[in-house]
């Protein structure tokens, strides 16, 4: 593969380890690259040079903005607060469906690094200036740029800041632990079985759930998303072995998030989920024993507010992105008194 030609600004890689004849063994995700001098990991940010791993994406921002929590999303996590969100391109996985494929795969398409040096103060005092709750690592993945998020993550805990993590949720568990504490919620996305990952995502499963767990161990606010698409991951067997995992092995107070899907990039051959799809899913994990499950991209349904698993009052009312009502009071309903599950 064509080499990334661009002048660029490298910083020695974390979590990595050297081989002979100068090859290094990334140890970031669970692909555990193992990469020849001159050559790019599978995320095509990581370059082994003269047997020293570099990010090529330090600092380098591609995307930045000020978010609603919820878009990440997260909706039992400070809801009605913003996410100063960041990204730089690139990604470890390549999904037929993906819908920053511009940025995230522009490392891999396009053989470029394009972006913005902002350093990590920078990113802090903007969160600041605008008055966000959050600093979120998002938009591609951010375990190829896990550098720049671990050193931004330390100063935004400085100044009380959370860090959110929205990922695909394919890091090692090196990766977990030399990122803890500072991170506090992260959306992971649970895209369906094995057979989803290896032909649409160029990965497998069984990292992700042990991402999850991994994180769930590490007290680590954890809401989980699945992208619906047609023919591929609507079945009943598989949304229920989805829902059973977040039941069973993390929890029945983790929210999950059923979302629309709509054709996009490589994948233009299957229409927009039906919202009666959407619909089931979410009976799915309700009677799963989930207590919060949020129906995505659909503005208007019922799906998108928060309902109290006790009572069944609605406690937080939803429009899209924009919250019209709350009724937790202190964490807890305020008709029943149930200790209502996020961080509040």
């Amino acid at each position: 593969m064509e080499q990334i030609t661009e002048a660029i600004e490298m910083k020695e890689a974390m979590l990595y380890e050297k081989l002979e004849d100068n090859r290094v063994r990334c140890n970031l995700c669970a692909h555990r690259c193992n990469i020849a001098e001159g050559k790019l990991g599978i995320c095509q940010v990581r370059e082994n040079k003269g047997g020293t791993l570099y990010s090529l994406v330090y600092g380098k921002v591609v995307s930045q903005n000020v978010d609603p929590v919820e878009k990440k999303p997260l909706f039992n996590f400070y809801p009605g607060t913003t996410a100063f969100s960041v990204a730089t391109v690139g990604c470890n996985f390549h999904c037929d469906f993906c819908q920053n494929w511009e940025i995230s795969q522009m490392p891999r398409e396009e053989h470029r690094i394009v972006g913005q040096e902002v350093p990590p103060e920078a990113l802090v005092a903007a969160a600041k200036r605008y008055g966000c709750r959050s600093i979120a690592y998002t938009y591609t993945e951010p375990t190829v740029f896990t550098e720049y998020a671990y050193d931004t993550a330390k100063l935004a805990r400085e100044e009380e800041i959370a860090n959110i993590y929205v990922t695909n949720g394919y890091m090692t568990e090196e990766m977990l632990d030399a990122f803890y504490p500072y991170m506090d919620a992260a959306n992971v996305d649970l895209k369906g079985d094995d057979e989803f990952y290896r032909k649409l995502c160029g990965a497998r499963l069984q990292p992700v759930l042990d991402s999850l767990k991994k994180m769930k161990e590490q007290n680590v606010w954890v809401e989980v998303t699945t992208l619906v698409i047609p023919a591929w991951n609507d079945s009943e067997e598989v949304l229920k072995q989805i829902a059973g995992f977040i039941a069973q092995e993390l929890g029945v107070e983790v929210p999950w998030h059923v979302s629309r899907f709509y054709p996009h990039y490589k994948l233009v051959d299957k229409p927009p989920t039906p919202v009666s799809t959407l619909h089931r899913a979410r009976e799915i994990g309700l009677e799963a024993g989930l207590r919060y499950v949020y129906e995505g991209n659909v503005p208007g349904s019922e799906g998108e507010h928060t309902y109290c698993y006790n009572c069944g009052k609605r406690l937080i009312g939803r429009y899209g992105y924009t919250i019209l009502e709350n009724h937790i009071r202190d964490g807890k309903c305020a008709s029943c008194g149930a200790e209502i599950n996020g961080v509040w």
